[in-house]
């Protein structure tokens, strides 16, 4: 124990003590190989070791704290009392943390609560805004987090036992004793094994409870239906000036008009990684979206891949990553045997050579701080590096989190780059470096970094945010997500996403507010807009209003700003779970009383508090309906009309149930096939039993 078994150390100290101990206990097991016995011997050491260490005992989290996904706020020495917890420390702007969440989904299916696991994400917020408790919902809503959270604003619990960065994963044995502390990213194989051998070991000593908790999923307060947008993270104009929007929590690209008449849905619903038709297609929360003819490239985010969408042939391919994210810093392997890291937006540059312009595809490469670049054909690059055709590879970047400039790109550091945007008049690449709240530029002839806007004067200060309008460093962003070049204006727009701002920076870093926070007029409040596109023909400015799901556009003449009403073609919809046909027969002039009573098969119940919801689909124009969405437990009103015949209609079902601790939106469809005659009218009351599975 480093030297420390004869002191009594606090908590703190433990966990200091524990992050290095951790670290050496890694290489142990790295030494004993594939030696099961022996790598469980030596981990029930490690634990019976400082589960045994005086006062090793965690404080309870602070009473009136904000909690997500479940019913209560939660008590270590109460509910959590006889289980293996882990309190994950994350804010959700990191990328890092981002990236462990698929490694706690891993563990929780294979250990439910029950079975003596919980896992407990402790918000603790390096941006002010990241406190607010709402957009930390739409926060656990949008990565689909699970599991409890609460929004520890304060860092209260974070001070408490000595946390030091994003992210930190805690393991807590049954009595709240510090027994592993594993830091940043990449654990997935130490997860498993310490909290197997951990359940296995406290179990023996009968210390393991199979109680559950009363969870309440934040899922369920997305909007009613999701057959529109769900947070959308970009959006770009093509040249026939028809909008690409990335519906990133629909899993789909959608192509639409400007009257919101959408026109091609490529993808959707399900994640899933998957090339094809455009309905054949999966993606896994795509960003970043540009265009190159009739193709369209897209920041695959969480599949970690670059795919081209082909709007004549009405394709989905994969350019470049292998599904799952790598941890290169260099690449140059051929685009689909190149493993990426959480690529967020994407640009084309024409680039200069042999008396010709070849197009670059440059990837913002969040989850390695780097801009990487896509060759299409053999190229000559900057220092006359040499790239093969169909090669990607990092351009600009060391890997480390900075806000580093430097006359050497590989030399600069970068804090997340989520946004791109090409001058190519100038040979510029502006990029919104979301961790240093600042907007960036790449000198697309040697490569060489600089500043615009934002940030901090030393490079490893991340924490220099605001909202201030100025030059160069004096403006103040807060974090950042896209930016988009008006050539017409010479003008970068950005995207000032957690000051729900639109700013305007000019090429001398000179920045202003103009749009958001109701400026110039009340009507102008976003939610976290994360991406933004020019239209040259339109003049005007189209936003991706993340936390509001929804497009806006802004008219730069008039300074009036919209909504965009999508229209989506009719055999588009989120596929039900289920659906369900019922015959009905009733007259003309009729007034139809419907209502669906819930039967549950084994073991699953009504998720607690959670709405349970209607809406009604495809119903005749000629018929009217007191509601067309409600309450499951509130009737259905229809009054059909003068026209007689065989019609149907649709009562859509968003369900959100419970089985043990493990809670499950469900879409049911429900479809009434109506033969209506001219019998005499009258009032007809429909009970019809929906069992839920």
């Amino acid at each position: 124990m480093c030297g420390q078994e004869n002191k009594k150390m606090t908590v703190e100290e433990i966990v200091d003590s524990l992050t290095h101990v951790c670290m050496d206990l890694r290489n142990k097991i790295k030494d004993a190989r594939a030696d099961q016995v022996e790598i469980e011997k030596i981990v029930i050491k490690h634990i019976k070791e400082w589960s045994s260490v005086d006062n090793n005992s965690v404080n309870d989290f602070q009473k009136g704290l904000e909690w997500f996904n479940v019913s209560k706020g939660l008590s270590i020495k109460e509910d959590l009392k006889g289980k293996i917890t882990i309190l994950d420390f994350f804010t959700y702007c990191c990328i890092n943390c981002m990236h462990i969440l698929p490694d706690l989904e891993a563990l929780e299916k294979k250990y439910s609560i029950e079975d003596g696991l919980v896992v407990v994400g402790v918000h603790s917020a390096k941006f002010s805004n990241e406190k607010d408790s709402a957009k930390i919902q739409s926060a656990v809503q949008r990565y689909n987090i699970s599991h409890p959270v609460v929004n520890d604003a304060k860092l209260s619990m974070w001070r408490d036992i000595g946390i030091s960065c994003w992210p930190s994963l805690v393991i807590l044995g049954p009595d709240g004793q510090v027994l592993f502390v594993l830091v940043g990213e990449g654990h997935r194989k130490e997860l498993l094994l310490y909290t197997q051998v951990a359940l296995k070991y406290f179990k023996s000593l009968k210390k393991i409870s199979n109680h559950g908790l009363d969870l309440k999923p934040a899922a369920h307060l997305l909007p009613v239906t999701r057959d529109l947008l769900l947070f959308p993270g970009k959006v770009q104009v093509l040249r026939d000036e028809k909008i690409l929007v990335s519906d990133t929590g629909n899993n789909r690209v959608l192509v639409l008009d400007f009257d919101g008449q959408v026109e091609a849905v490529v993808g959707g619903y399900s994640r899933g990684f998957k090339d094809g038709t455009f309905k054949e297609a999966r993606f896994n929360a795509p960003q970043g979206i540009c265009a190159l003819e009739d193709d369209v490239f897209v920041a695959d985010n969480e599949n970690h891949a670059i795919r081209v969408i082909n709007l004549k042939d009405k394709t989905v391919k994969t350019l470049a990553g292998i599904g799952t994210q790598g941890t290169d810093y260099v690449g140059g392997k051929t685009g689909t045997e190149q493993a990426l890291s959480s690529p967020w937006d994407v640009a084309i540059y024409q680039y200069a050579q042999n008396n010709k312009s070849v197009p670059v595809l440059l990837i913002a490469i969040a989850g390695t701080h780097q801009i990487w670049a896509y060759f299409f054909e053999d190229t000559t690059w900057w220092k006359n590096r040499q790239y093969k055709a169909k090669s990607c590879s990092a351009i600009v970047g060391s890997g480390k989190e900075e806000n580093r400039n430097n006359s050497y790109p590989h030399a600069a550091g970068l804090a997340q780059p989520s946004g791109l945007a090409v001058a190519q008049g100038i040979k510029a690449l502006f990029f919104a470096d979301s961790e240093s709240s600042s907007v960036r530029r790449v000198h697309l002839l040697d490569g060489k970094v600089t500043g615009v806007a934002g940030a901090d004067k030393n490079p490893t200060n991340l924490h220099n945010y605001g909202d201030v309008d100025g030059s160069g460093c004096t403006a103040k962003l807060q974090h950042p997500l896209g930016v988009t070049w008006d050539e017409a204006s010479n003008v970068v727009w950005v995207a000032d996403t957690y000051n729900h701002k639109i700013k305007k920076i000019e090429i001398d870093g000179k920045c202003t507010s103009v749009y958001g926070a109701g400026k110039p007029s009340r009507d102008f409040k976003f939610d976290e807009p994360s991406g933004l596109a020019v239209s040259k023909t339109h003049n005007s400015i189209i936003i991706a209003d993340t936390n509001n799901h929804c497009l806006r556009i802004i008219n730069k003449d008039d300074q009036t700003i919209k909504t965009i009403d999508l229209k989506l073609p009719k055999n588009v919809g989120r596929p039900a779970d289920k659906k369900l046909n019922f015959d009905i027969n009733v007259s003309k002039n009729s007034t139809l009383k419907i209502l669906l009573i819930p039967k549950f098969s084994k073991d699953l119940k009504f998720t607690p508090e959670a709405p349970q919801k209607w809406a009604l689909k495809y119903l005749l124009t000629s018929w009217t309906a007191e509601k067309i969405s409600g309450a499951l437990d509130e009737a259905i009103l229809i009054k059909t009309s003068e026209d007689v015949g065989k019609y149907k209609f649709s009562v859509l079902l968003n369900l959100v149930v419970c089985k043990t601790d493990e809670c499950i939106p469900k879409k049911y469809e429900v479809v009434f096939n109506v033969d209506v005659d001219d019998s005499q009218s009258g009032d007809v009351e429909i009970l019809k039993e929906i069992e839920i599975n």
